[in-house]
């Protein structure tokens, strides 16, 4: 099941590359202390098909005006105390600038979050929505360290992950609660036996200091940055470190980089719950009759019920497999991150009633990470492994059991489910970081930060806490009146205007600016 920082800090674009067809590299220790890192010359070649961790399928497509992606690997010290030691094969992705060379501003780095998603897949999935950016700016993305094709974290192999995913993760008796912990602990000793040297060296601090590599080896004087969800802390964590490096940068999505593990969760059952209250709303105020429910409070009750039930009995899902009400909780939340899957929630839903749960368990696919081959990405384990780096707070079943009445008020439906999750991190093999991460960055420009008021995954009260922690002239805050998680991909115009004018000319918009 997805832990807790997981659904906390998720990239709604990871997940969707898989989604639409569900529905209709590199390891450490190369040995290369004489070459000095940040004047490395990349070779950029046509794309590869992606990896099976990064998720697999067809080489990207070029972009509308036909212009071809292009990927290189960057090396990296694979651990930043010792710089002189191995390195590893960072994975890069980029569409030069289609416009004139003198009016190029240098290189764009995206990060859509997770943590564990690829951005070598991501970006060019979603380039087109980028256009205007692309006539100033190289779009490049890249696989973090632990991700895809960067040095990817090995955890569970795929008949193990679909076990996996099948368990029980919102536990009713002492057994179930027994079975959960063992299936966490031998997950977590996988990842340990299978990626030993890599899991000290996934920290977000340690993907901080690649981008400020990369941004040297791009030839860029200053870092210009497009972060998305999780990909907001990494920003945050960036200009923290590097304040006088950072150039233009915008933070949709925005992850609250006050909280702990703990506060993100609950928040997350709040804004999950909100999100479906808004699906339930929207279902039964259409002028044609709601499918799943005659008003927002029965479509509520009755997918409560359904997940009973299928607790005491699962449905068919994809065969073979069965929709346990884990995968169908895990499909349920996939579907609130945009409202564009609120109608495959409804058909999923429609069709579960009716004891048919493909389309759920495909959602469920989608934010696990599961390709319809039945292979899966990293995502997961790279997931659990940055963020088990990152948050120093490791949770019990006695603790989780005492929080469960606080998360069950914050969501009837969803509570039970990221409470659990906070078990992902028992027994990890490296000591977790820091309670949350420090984004203090007194000297850095100015910061554009978005915040969504309907987004389930990365609350909308983080925005404004990410702008007073960056500090005072450095965040500045817009927000998006909207559903679904990020306000950029939304194609609000209002949005699009105030980012693009920043990112292409530099306009920082008037702080508070409300669209649309």
């Amino acid at each position: 099941m997805p832990n807790p920082a997981r659904l906390r800090a998720a990239a709604l674009t990871a997940s969707a590359v898989t989604l639409s067809a569900l529905l209709a590299g590199c390891g450490g220790g190369t040995q290369d202390s004489d070459e000095n890192l940040p004047e490395q010359k990349l070779s950029w070649k046509d794309c590869p098909a992606p990896s099976e961790a990064e998720g697999g399928g067809a080489a990207p497509s070029p972009l509308p005006d036909g212009q071809e992606w292009q990927c290189a690997t960057m090396k990296a010290p694979l651990d930043y105390d010792d710089p002189e030691g191995d390195t590893i094969d960072l994975a890069l992705i980029r569409a030069e600038s289609s416009g004139a060379a003198d009016e190029r501003i240098g290189s764009l780095i995206f990060n859509f979050g997770g943590p564990g998603g690829s951005g070598v897949t991501t970006l060019p999935a979603f380039g087109q929505d980028y256009a205007k950016l692309n006539t100033r700016y190289d779009l490049v993305s890249f696989d973090p360290r632990g991700v895809g094709r960067s040095a990817p974290v090995e955890c569970l192999d795929n008949k193990q992950l679909d076990a996996y995913f099948q368990q029980d993760a919102t536990p009713d008796d002492a057994a179930e609660r027994t079975e959960l912990v063992d299936n966490t602990e031998k997950f977590n000793a996988a990842c340990e036996k299978n990626s030993k040297e890599v899991l000290p060296h996934v920290p977000t601090t340690d993907a901080a200091r690649d981008m400020d590599l990369m941004r040297q080896v791009l030839g860029d004087d200053k870092l210009y940055y497009f972060g998305i969800s999780y990909g907001t802390e990494l920003g945050g964590v960036y200009a923290h470190l590097f304040p006088k490096k950072v150039g233009r940068a915008v933070f949709d999505a925005v992850v609250d980089p006050t909280q702990t593990a703990e506060q993100g969760s609950l928040g997350q059952a709040e804004g999950f719950q909100l999100a479906l209250d808004n699906f339930a709303e929207d279902c039964v105020s259409k002028v044609e009759d709601c499918p799943v429910g005659d008003t927002a409070d029965d479509v509520k009750s009755r997918i409560a019920r359904l997940l009973k039930d299928l607790d005491r009995k699962p449905i068919p899902g994809i065969f073979p497999r069965q929709l346990t009400e884990t995968a169908a909780t895990g499909g349920i939340a996939q579907a609130l991150y945009s409202k564009d899957f609120w109608e495959y929630l409804t058909e999923g839903l429609e069709q579960a009633y009716d004891g048919d749960g493909r389309v759920l368990m495909a959602l469920s696919d989608s934010l696990n990470g599961r390709n319809e081959n039945g292979t899966y990405s990293n995502i997961t384990a790279a997931n659990v492994a940055i963020n088990c780096a990152d948050d120093k707070p490791r949770y019990d079943t006695a603790y989780v059991e005492g929080k469960l009445p606080q998360f069950r008020k914050a969501s009837p439906l969803f509570g039970d489910f990221l409470a659990w999750s906070m078990l992902s991190c028992t027994d990890w093999a490296v000591a977790g970081a820091a309670d949350h991460p420090d984004v203090s960055a007194p000297g850095a420009p100015p910061v554009l930060v978005i915040g969504n008021t309907g987004d389930p995954a990365t609350p909308y009260e983080g925005a404004g806490r990410m702008a007073e922690a960056l500090g005072k002239g450095v965040g500045v805050e817009l927000t998006y009146k909207g559903q679904g998680h990020g306000a950029y991909d939304s194609k609000d115009k209002c949005v699009r205007d105030a980012v693009d004018g920043y990112l292409l000319d530099g306009r920082v918009p008037a702080a508070g600016t409300v669209c649309p």
